[in-house]
C-alpha cells in the first residue's frame, strides 16, 4: 500500500511539471495558459508558440508520464504499478501542484505514459487519432476517439483483469470530460 501511495504521489509531482507553462515562461516571457485557448497543451503551444515549441511540450508532457511509470513498475511492478504511475502523472498534468491547479487535457501525458504498460494498444489508438485528425483536421476528435478506443482494447486484451479495465477505462473517460468543452461547443 505505501509503494502505491509513493507511486501516485510521485506520478503526481512529475506530472505538476507543465512543460507548456515552463517553456512559454522561458523562451516567450509570458504564460500560454494566458492565451489562444488558455490550455497548457501541445494544440495551444502550436497556434501560440509555433511548431518548435509545441514539439517540445509533447516530448516533455510525454516524458513525465512515461517517467512515473517507470516509477510504478519499480515500485510496485507489472502493469498494475505502471498504472499507477500514470494516475498520478495525468492527476498532476490536469491539476499541477506549481502552476495553480490549472493544467492540460492530458493527451501526451496519457499517451506516453500508457505506450510503457500497453505499447500496442497505445500505438493502435493513436493511429486511431491520427486518421480522425486527418480527416477533420480537429485534434479534439482523435483525442477523444483515442480515449475511448484505448480502454476497449485493453478490456478486449487483458479479458481477465478487470482491476486494468476499471483503472484504464477511468483514465480514458477522464481525458474525454477534460475535452468536454470541445464536445459541447
Amino acid at each position: 500500500m505505501l509503494h502505491m501511495i509513493l507511486t501516485v504521489v510521485i506520478g503526481y509531482l512529475l506530472g505538476s511539471i507543465s512543460t507548456g507553462v515552463v517553456l512559454s515562461k522561458l523562451f516567450a516571457k509570458t504564460d500560454i495558459r494566458s492565451q489562444g485557448s488558455g490550455n497548457a497543451g501541445t494544440t495551444n503551444m502550436l497556434r501560440v508558440l509555433g511548431r518548435k515549441m509545441a514539439l517540445l511540450t509533447f516530448a516533455g508532457d510525454m516524458l513525465k508520464g512515461i517517467i512515473a511509470v517507470f516509477i510504478g513498475k519499480w515500485l510496485i511492478g507489472g502493469e498494475f504499478g505502471g498504472l499507477m504511475g500514470v494516475i498520478g502523472a495525468v492527476l498532476g498534468h490536469y491539476y499541477p501542484l506549481y502552476f495553480g491547479f490549472k493544467g492540460g487535457k492530458g493527451i501526451a501525458t496519457s499517451f506516453g505514459s500508457m505506450l510503457f504498460v500497453f505499447p500496442v494498444q497505445a500505438i493502435l489508438a493513436f493511429t486511431v487519432f491520427l486518421i480522425l485528425v486527418g480527416a477533420t483536421h480537429y485534434v479534439s476528435v482523435g483525442s477523444i476517439a483515442a480515449a475511448a478506443v484505448l480502454p476497449l482494447l485493453v478490456v478486449i486484451t487483458r479479458f481477465n483483469q478487470p482491476v486494468l479495465w476499471i483503472i484504464t477505462v477511468c483514465l480514458g473517460a477522464s481525458v474525454i470530460w477534460r475535452h468536454s468543452a470541445n464536445i459541447c461547443a
